[in-house]
């Protein structure tokens, strides 16, 4: 019996062969799971198809394929002469290109944008690699250096003094501006009731209070006029600035026991401040002087793009930390800077920097135009950074805070070494969208009458040796690649970022 129920069991004839499995990588595979794995897809996949062929044939065969690459006028790019139709004119881009980098500065004098071009290249990249060492050194030269040397190659000029003559020039301008707005509030309190009284005892407040601040910076003033007086005042400022700050730090550091590394770390700085000064010729005046009325072009956009951004991440920290602070004073200040940057338009922010911000100021004391304009765009970006940084603070555990306090660390060094750090990290993707959105939000510029590239771009379009039909679209063309070069690089670099950060959280 139990032969036969075990003979019973063993199949006589062949299994069929099955289906070969179904390929899930390579082209195929993509196409089979990705593309094509439902009916609603593969729709959808042939509508986009059909989408991209839409846009890109027609865009193709206007910049590469009926486009003209040569020529020295309009009648290069005009479809009577060359036979067929044209499409984009490439010598039209060839013919304005140093207008669309440099703007109106002089040829001349180009090799300073050339020159701070490169050194940005030199030492952003750096940077940018984590791999690299001595970044600390590398960001101090970018952040702190860098400006100072490429504001005077590209304004040129020189310096009367150094910090103290600075600092001694900027405490009596207070000083005198107090007593000013003093003298003149007096004087429109006169005769104006118990209104006018109150203002005229806020203006001679106001003058007490300048002329009382005026007596200790009497000694600061006459050793600033004894520096101006000597045969070298840039070297003698320098050296006395020089050994204040030194010692200021050495003493801040812990002195005979601990500041000797301040104290070298200050001298060695020094050391290259005077550098800079004597290669640049600072001290006798220094390079020709360039209105900024003069820069245009992407010069403008990059200045304006990244002196924005830069700025814009302390004064955003800062604003953000202040709106979670638990002293009121800071925290209501905080909350009102940002709904009021946030509550205006860009526009009005330019206009007010560029037209109205001069009214307010003392008569004697004038801002350039385009710092102004950088001043309000640094202010306008960090209120919104604030708002990303604060989502970033809010993401934290409480617990964070709670064990660094419970560690003996200090507020500040909690929020720098374990609040901060975790925060910024959650909101990458915010701030490089602002960032972002900031570098394409420098065509408003234009409109404060600074040519940006797309001001540049506008001014080369009235040229009537390259009127033609099709240049209009290949400046727009050529100025757009170069947009969206910069904000899909700064975006892959945010993706590289967050996959680095975030590495020890994958599993």
């Amino acid at each position: 019996m139990t032969d036969q129920l075990a003979t019973s069991f063993v199949r006589r004839e062949l299994v069929p062969q099955r289906p070969a499995p179904v390929v899930t990588t390579g082209f195929v595979g993509f196409l089979r799971t990705r593309l094509f794995n439902s009916p609603m897809n593969a729709v959808l996949t042939i509508v986009s198809a059909l989408l991209l062929g839409f846009i890109l044939v027609p865009t193709v065969r206007f910049m590469l394929v009926d486009a003209v690459w040569q020529g020295q006028d309009r009648n290069a790019c005009l479809p009577e002469n060359v036979g067929r139709a044209v499409g984009a004119c490439w010598p039209f881009v060839q013919a304005k290109l140093t207008q669309l980098i440099y703007g109106f500065y002089p040829e001349a004098e180009r090799w300073r944008v050339n020159l701070i071009f490169l050194l940005a290249v030199v030492l952003l990249i750096p940077l940018l690699i984590p791999r690299l060492p001595a970044k600390t050194l590398n960001a101090g030269l970018f952040f702190l250096a860098f400006p100072v040397v490429a504001y005077f190659l590209l304004h040129g000029g020189g310096i009367r003094g150094f910090g103290f003559t600075w600092f001694a020039d900027a405490a009596l301008a207070v000083a005198n501006s107090l007593v000013d707005a003093g003298r003149k509030l007096a004087d429109l309190g006169e005769g104006r009731g118990l209104f006018g009284l109150l203002s005229i005892g806020i203006g001679k407040a106001l003058v007490l209070f300048g002329s009382a601040l005026a007596i200790p910076i009497a000694p600061f003033t006459w050793l600033r006029d004894a520096i101006q007086t000597s045969g070298q005042p840039v070297w003698a400022d320098l050296v006395l600035t020089a050994i204040i700050v030194s010692l200021l730090l050495f003493l801040l550091n812990g002195g005979f026991r601990t500041g000797w590394r301040a104290l070298l770390l200050s001298g060695i700085t020094f050391i290259g401040i005077g550098l800079v000064v004597a290669a640049m010729g600072l001290d006798h005046g220094g390079l020709p002087v360039v209105d900024s009325r003069l820069y245009g072009g992407l010069l403008v956009t990059l200045v304006v793009s990244v002196t924005g951004i830069v700025a814009s991440m302390p004064i955003g920290i800062a604003l953000a930390l202040g709106r979670r602070a638990s002293i009121p004073l800071i925290r209501v200040f905080s909350i009102a800077f940002i709904e009021f940057w946030r509550g205006v338009p860009l526009i009005t922010v330019l206009f007010f920097a560029t037209y109205m911000l001069p009214l307010f100021l003392p008569g004697n004391f004038t801002v350039d135009g385009l710092l102004r304009v950088l001043i309000g765009i640094a202010l306008f970006s960090g209120a919104y950074n604030a708002e990303v940084i604060r989502g970033g603070l809010q993401a934290i555990p409480r617990g964070q805070a709670e064990a660094a306090n419970a560690l003996g660390l200090s507020y500040w060094k909690t929020t720098g070494l374990v609040v901060l750090p975790q925060a910024l990290r959650h909101v990458i993707p915010g701030l490089v969208n602002s960032f972002i959105a900031l570098f394409k939000d420098t065509t408003l510029v234009l409109i404060v009458a600074i040519f940006d590239l797309l001001g540049s771009l506008r001014a080369a379009f009235a040229d009537p040796v390259w009127a033609t039909p099709t240049t209009l679209f290949t400046g727009f063309a050529f100025t757009g690649l170069i947009y969206f070069v910069f904000c899909f690089g700064m975006s892959r670099y945010s993706l590289f970022v967050e996959r680095r950060l975030n590495a020890h959280r994958r599993h």
